[in-house]
């Protein structure tokens, strides 16, 4: 652990740590707003530390630039980008990115949901940890966003 990152907050009685109910009560909030998507995700860059921030912008220009019928949005409070939805009613999240510093951990994540097409077989990764990047992560995000957006 760096001495930017901090120990996950000690699980409670409840099972969660302070840092899983703030994500919770976040999304709870991003249910009941009505803000524009790409807004929401450009507030939750700016709130990022200087590295998480760098890594989830270009993140972002990576999805927008492969993708750009995913709907920028935030969920769980971190940057996401879902497939369109019908009427008022939201698309399902293709990919998110997480801070490393959200719950203190050592590294950044990439991680797909459910509706991301990178089924391979019986056995496939849904999420990658992400400390840097560099053209070969540029080149392997935009295979990974471009697949999983079908």
């Amino acid at each position: 652990m760096t001495g930017t990152q901090k120990a996950a907050t000690t699980t409670s009685a409840d099972g969660f740590t302070a840092e899983e109910r703030a994500a919770m009560k976040e999304r709870a909030k991003e249910l009941r707003a009505t803000t524009d998507g790409e807004a929401a995700v450009h507030e939750k860059l700016a709130e990022m530390s200087a590295a998480d921030r760098a890594l989830a912008e270009a993140v972002h220009s990576i999805v927008r630039a492969e993708a750009p019928h995913l709907v920028p949005r935030t969920w769980y409070g971190q940057p996401a980008y879902a497939l369109p939805g019908k009427g008022s009613k939201p698309g399902p999240i293709v990919c998110f990115f997480q801070p490393a510093e959200k719950f203190g951990s050592r590294y950044a994540t990439l991680g797909f949901n459910d509706d991301a097409r990178l089924d391979d077989g019986t056995m496939w990764p849904t999420s990658f940890a992400l400390t840097e990047m560099n053209a070969a992560n540029e080149q392997e995000i935009a295979r990974l966003v471009r697949t999983a957006a079908g």
